[in-house]
C-alpha cells in the first residue's frame, strides 16, 4: 500500500478535530471527534495511511473509503449524499473535485457531477464551541444539459461514527408530552427517523445521540445531531455490516424532500438546512454544554435579563373582558412581573377557536377602544406589552377565508379534514405574504408591541401550493422558506421586536426557527411532574434562557393534576420564568409567595441565563438533582426533586456535578420559593444546618463523596445554593 500524498485539511476548535484528505476524485474524511492535537506532516501522513482498510471477500477490489459526499461509485451501499434524475435518467452520480476553499474554522469543497451535470458546494464550519454546521448547495449551471429538469429527491450530509458508538437515543413525544427520550441498539442497518408533518412535531428527534453503551448525562463518549429546519426532516444514524471505509457507521441528516418540490432547472440551486453535529467525551451534558455555548455566541442572542412573564391563556382563556385584562395587568405588576402578553381571543370573531384566524384586526364587539388601553396600562406599570398571533393558518369562518380561498395550502380537488377547526395559509403565495406581513407591522406599530408569541397549531398535510391553472405542487419546502422571510421582514421593520416560537406547545423546537426567534415555549403543560422531563431534555438542545417555562394554577389545565405551590415555583424557576394563571383569584399569601419568587428568578437570573446546566446520574428514574453551574464553578443552584414514589427509601450521598472537587464551598437552602414536605421522619443533619444559613462543605465532599438528600414526597422539590466559601477572616 502507498503513502497518500493528498494534502488533509485538519480544522480544530473546542477540543474537536475535522479531518479531510483531499483526494481525487473525492475528499474522504480521515476522522471527526475527539481533537487529535496539532499534527506534522508524520503525524498526518499516518493518519492517510490509517485511512484504508481491508479488502473484503464478495465486495469491491479496491477497499472501500468514506467520502465527504458517498456514492455507490465509491461502493457505498448506504444512504447517499443525493438521490434525484432528470425524466428517469442521470441517476448515477459520478463526482469530482472542482476547488476547495480554507479558513481556520472552515472548508468549502467544490464538487462536479459529471452524469447530471450538477455543482456541488460543500461547506463545513468548526465553531469555538466544537459543533460542526454542515451544509450543501446543488446547482444546476445555466448550461446543464438538456431541456428537463432535475428531479431533486434527497440531499443528506453525513459523517463518519466509530465502531464503539453503538448506542442510540433521541425523543418522541406527544402533545404535552413533548420530548421523551428513547434508546436503541445501533444495529445493521440502522436507525431512520422521518418527519412528514411540516413542522419538526411533538415527536421531533430533537437530538440524535450515538454512543458508547451506556453514555448517561456525565459520562460515556457520544455524539450527536441536530437537523436546524423546521420543516419536514430526515434524521439517521446507519451502521453496515462492511462498515463505512475504516468507519464503523454514519450519522447525518437533512430536509425530507417530497417528490417533485425540487426541480432544478439551468441556473436553479437547492441549499440544504444545516446540520450541526457534536462530539462529546462528557456525555450528554458535554454535548448539551457544546450547543448551549453555540447559541449564546450568536450575535443575535438575547442580551438583556430575560422579563417575567405573564401569559394570559390559562387566566382567561377566550374571556377577553377589558376591565378583568386591566384588573390583571394590575395584579401581575404588583408581583414583579415585567411582560404581559395577552394571548387568544383579541381579534375579529374569535370568541372560540372555530372563527376569526386570519382576520388580523382587534374585533371591537370586545375591544370597543381597540387594545390602547390595555397595552397603555401595561407599559405604565413598566412592563412590556406581548400579543398572540398564528399567523401561519387561517379559519374557514373568517372574512379572509372568504375572500381568499386560493391562500389556503391545499389540493385543488379539495381540501381535507380541519385540524383545531383551522387549515394552512400559503405564506408563500405573494398576496397572503403582503397581507400577513403588512396586518403583523400595523398591530406592533399602533400598540408598542414588544412581543409576539407565533403560534402554529396543526400539522401540514397535504401541503400543495395551487397555481393560477390548477396545478398542484408540494409546498411545504416553499412554506418554511416562507415562514422564516416572514419572520426576518418583519424584525427588520421592528428591530426590537421579540419573537416566541409556540407550536401547540413544543412542536417546532428548532435551530432553523431559533435562528430568527427569541425562545420556545416547550410545552402546553405546566404540570411541574411532567415539565421536570419536559424541560430536562428541552435543555439537551437549549440553554434555559430560551425555554419558557410558566407557573400554571394549583390544578394543571392539562392533567388535571393538583401540585404544591412551591413545587410548581422551584419547576418554572429553571427556564425562562412566567405564570399562567389568574393573579386576581389567588389569596393574599398566594400573591405574596408569587412576590417572593418573582424576586428570587431576577437575583439567580443571572446565573441560570449563563451558566453550565448539569445533571446527575440517579439510578431512581423518580428523583431529579438538575442545575446550574456558574462559568467560574464558585456558584451553583440545584433543583432536588420527586415526581413519584420509588423502592428505595433513600438517596444515599448524591454527587452535586459541576462542581471543583479543589475548592472550598458552602451551601444553603434558599427558601423563597417554600418548603417541601418529606417522605421521611428526620432530615439528613447538613439539611437543618443548611435551613438556618450557610454551612461550609469541601469540594471534594460535594463532588466526589455526594450529600445525603432528603427523601421528598412525590411532587415535591427544594433548592440547595452553592456559593464559594469567603477566606478566613
Amino acid at each position: 500500500m502507498t503513502r497518500s500524498t493528498a494534502r488533509i485539511v485538519h480544522l480544530r476548535a473546542g477540543g474537536v478535530s475535522l479531518a479531510v484528505e483531499l483526494l481525487a476524485p473525492v475528499p474522504r474524511v480521515l476522522h471527526w471527534g475527539e481533537d487529535l492535537g496539532p499534527l506534522g506532516d508524520d503525524a498526518l501522513a499516518a493518519l492517510a495511511l490509517s485511512g484504508d482498510g481491508a479488502g473484503l471477500h464478495c465486495a469491491p477490489d479496491e477497499p472501500r473509503r468514506f467520502t465527504v459526499w458517498p456514492t455507490q461509485a465509491e461502493g457505498w451501499s448506504g444512504t447517499p449524499g443525493h438521490e434525484g434524475h432528470r425524466a428517469g435518467t442521470d441517476t448515477t452520480p459520478r463526482l469530482r473535485t472542482t476547488g476547495t476553499e480554507e479558513s481556520a474554522d472552515s472548508l468549502v469543497i467544490g464538487l462536479h457531477d459529471d452524469d447530471a451535470g450538477l455543482d456541488h458546494t460543500l461547506t463545513y464550519r468548526l465553531d469555538p464551541s466544537g459543533i460542526l454546521a454542515v451544509h450543501t448547495r446543488i446547482a444546476a449551471p445555466a448550461d446543464a444539459p438538456g431541456p428537463a429538469p432535475y428531479d431533486l429527491a434527497a440531499a443528506t450530509v453525513l459523517l463518519p461514527l466509530p465502531g464503539r458508538a453503538q448506542e442510540v437515543m433521541d425523543f418522541t413525544g406527544t402533545w404535552c408530552r413533548e420530548r421523551a427520550p428513547q434508546r436503541t441498539p445501533l444495529t445493521h442497518t440502522g436507525h431512520v427517523r422521518e418527519v412528514r408533518r411540516g413542522r419538526p412535531g411533538h415527536d421531533a428527534p430533537h437530538l440524535l445521540t450515538v454512543g458508547v453503551p451506556g453514555f448517561g448525562f456525565r459520562t460515556g463518549e457520544v455524539w450527536a445531531v441536530h437537523v436546524g429546519w423546521s420543516g419536514n426532516q430526515r434524521w439517521l444514524a446507519e451502521r453496515r455490516p462492511e462498515g463505512a471505509g475504516v468507519h464503523g457507521a454514519v450519522l447525518g441528516g437533512g430536509e425530507l424532500l417530497v417528490p417533485g418540490e425540487i426541480r432544478l432547472a439551468p441556473g436553479d440551486s437547492y441549499t440544504s438546512p444545516e446540520c450541526f453535529f457534536a462530539w462529546s467525551a462528557d456525555g450528554l451534558d458535554g454535548l448539551a454544554d457544546r450547543f448551549h455555548t453555540l447559541l449564546r455566541s450568536r450575535p443575535g442572542h438575547p442580551s438583556s435579563p430575560r422579563p417575567l412573564t405573564l401569559n394570559t391563556w390559562e387566566a382567561v382563556y377566550f374571556d377577553h373582558r377589558p376591565e378583568r385584562l386591566l384588573a390583571l395587568a394590575d395584579a401581575a405588576a404588583a408581583v414583579g412581573v415585567e411582560r404581559l402578553v395577552l394571548d387568544d381571543g383579541w381579534f375579529l370573531g374569535r370568541r372560540d377557536d372555530t372563527a376569526g384566524l386570519g382576520d388580523w384586526s382587534v374585533d371591537p364587539a370586545v375591544w370597543p377602544d381597540g387594545l390602547g388601553p390595555l397595552a397603555d396600562r401595561v407599559h405604565g406599570h413598566g412592563m412590556e406589552f406581548g400579543l398572540w398571533v398564528e399567523p401561519e393558518m387561517v379559519n374557514l369562518d373568517s372574512r379572509l377565508a372568504r375572500e381568499h380561498p386560493e391562500w389556503i395550502l391545499g389540493p385543488s380537488a379539495g381540501l381535507g379534514p380541519a385540524s383545531r377547526h383551522q387549515y394552512v395559509l400559503d405564506v408563500a403565495h405573494e398576496g397572503a405574504f403582503a397581507h400577513l406581513l403588512e396586518s403583523l407591522d400595523a398591530l406592533v406599530g399602533a400598540y408598542g408591541i414588544d412581543y409576539l408569541k407565533w403560534d402554529h397549531n396543526r400539522d401540514l398535510h397535504e401541503p400543495v401550493h395551487r397555481d393560477a391553472h390548477g396545478g398542484d405542487r408540494p409546498g411545504t419546502h416553499a412554506q418554511t422558506h416562507a415562514l422564516y422571510r416572514l419572520m426576518d421582514t418583519l424584525r427588520a421593520r421592528r428591530p426590537n421586536l421579540e419573537i416566541e416560537s409556540c407550536s401547540s406547545g413544543g412542536g417546532r423546537v428548532d435551530l432553523g426557527v431559533l435562528a430568527r426567534t427569541d425562545r420556545v415555549w416547550a410545552s402546553d403543560c405546566n404540570d411541574p411532574v411532567e415539565r421536570q422531563a419536559i424541560q430536562r431534555w428541552t435543555g439537551q438542545l437549549l440553554p434555559p434562557e430560551l425555554v419558557g417555562a410558566h407557573v400554571g394554577g394549583p390544578r394543571s389545565h392539562t392533567t388535571a393534576r393538583v401540585t404544591d405551590g412551591s413545587f410548581r415555583l422551584i419547576t418554572a424557576l429553571f427556564g425562562h420564568a412566567g405564570i399562567e394563571d389568574d393573579l386576581t383569584a389567588r389569596t393574599p399569601d398566594e400573591r405574596a409567595a408569587l412576590t417572593r419568587w418573582a424576586a428570587l428568578y431576577k437575583e439567580v437570573r443571572g446565573l441560570l441565563h449563563g451558566g453550565r446546566v448539569v445533571r446527575a446520574d440517579l439510578g431512581d428514574d423518580a428523583t431529579y438533582l438538575h442545575g446550574v453551574v456558574a462559568p467560574d464553578a464558585r456558584t451553583a443552584l440545584y433543583c432536588w426533586a420527586r415526581t413519584a414514589t420509588s423502592v428505595p427509601a433513600q438517596s444515599g450521598r448524591v454527587p452535586l456535578p459541576g462542581l471543583v472537587p479543589e475548592r472550598a464551598y458552602r451551601i444553603r437552602i434558599r427558601t423563597e420559593a417554600g418548603l417541601p414536605s418529606f417522605h421521611q421522619v428526620t432530615a439528613p443533619a447538613w439539611y437543618g444546618a443548611a435551613l438556618d444559613g450557610w454551612v461550609p462543605v469541601p469540594g471534594t465532599v460535594l463532588t466526589r463523596a455526594g450529600l445525603p438528600l432528603p427523601t421528598l414526597d412525590p411532587a415535591q422539590a427544594l433548592l440547595i445554593e452553592v456559593g464559594e466559601q469567603p477566606p478566613a477572616g
